[in-house]
């Protein structure tokens, strides 16, 4: 059900390119400069050591943020008609793996 649009507010119509290719990405590196937020898109493929970009979209920190409500909001409704989403197990750091077994010993 489509709601009117509020007062103030522009209606957009999405144009969709018959030509645009679907892009395949499995992981994302997100950095940021002082007034933009960079995603670069990646695809990592199974014995084959380099990472390639496939897409970099660049936002504003604003329009990031509203993206990651977005996001939220569609993962939200995704898990509630398919169920959770499994995680893999996070990875240890580099510096998890070479330090983490050495504890501070007890002062007395």
């Amino acid at each position: 059900m489509t709601q009117p649009p509020k007062p103030n507010q522009r209606q957009l119509r999405l144009e969709i390119p018959a030509n645009l290719a679907a892009t395949y990405a499995n992981a994302v590196i997100v950095s940021h400069t002082n007034s933009e937020i960079i995603f670069d898109f990646l695809q990592i493929m199974p014995n084959d050591p380099r990472a390639r970009v496939q897409n970099r979209v660049v936002l504003t920190p604003a329009n990031a943020k509203l993206f990651m409500r977005a996001l939220q909001t569609n993962l939200d409704r995704f898990e509630e008609k398919f169920g959770e989403i499994p995680m893999p197990p996070q990875t240890a750091s580099l510096a998890d793996q070479l330090f983490g077994m050495i504890k501070p010993e007890d002062e007395p």
